[in-house]
């Protein structure tokens, strides 16, 4: 069997990085993905997605990237389920990415120069991983 998802897109917000009370650092940040045709309207639609990284990589993104960045994710989707507070079950759809590459230069603010590339950043791991929300 086989789920390996490979996205490119833009950061939808700067990456929120936590930590798990064992102290494992978690990621997360949205990515807007374009689909490669247009609707009938002859627009494109974008598919919003939330991505989750863990360990190493997780602070690596949390300190090289912000909103607007153009990455390449690769990982596997990876669906939840939970109960909010008032009894409701909810899934959420999500990709744990285990690699990300960056593929576009910060932008210094005001300059047109660019800024230090961080070249792109990797960690797959293969221990459990401990959900903090």
């Amino acid at each position: 069997m086989l789920n390996r998802i490979v996205l490119i897109g833009r950061l939808t917000r700067d990456p929120e990085l936590r930590y798990t009370p064992s102290g494992v650092a978690v990621a997360s940040f949205g990515l807007a993905v374009d689909r490669p045709f247009s609707n009938q309207a002859g627009e494109r639609e974008t598919d919003f997605i939330d991505i989750v990284v863990w360990r190493k990589l997780a602070e690596t993104v949390s300190g090289h990237l912000q909103k607007g960045r153009l990455v390449a994710v690769q990982g596997r989707l990876q669906i939840r389920s939970y109960e909010t507070q008032d009894g409701q079950k909810r899934k959420a759809a999500e990709v744990v990415a285990d690699d990300v590459r960056f593929l576009d230069r910060p932008r210094e603010a005001g300059a047109e120069s660019f800024g230090d590339y961080a070249g792109p950043a990797s960690g797959a791991e293969d221990e459990a991983e401990e959900v903090p929300f």
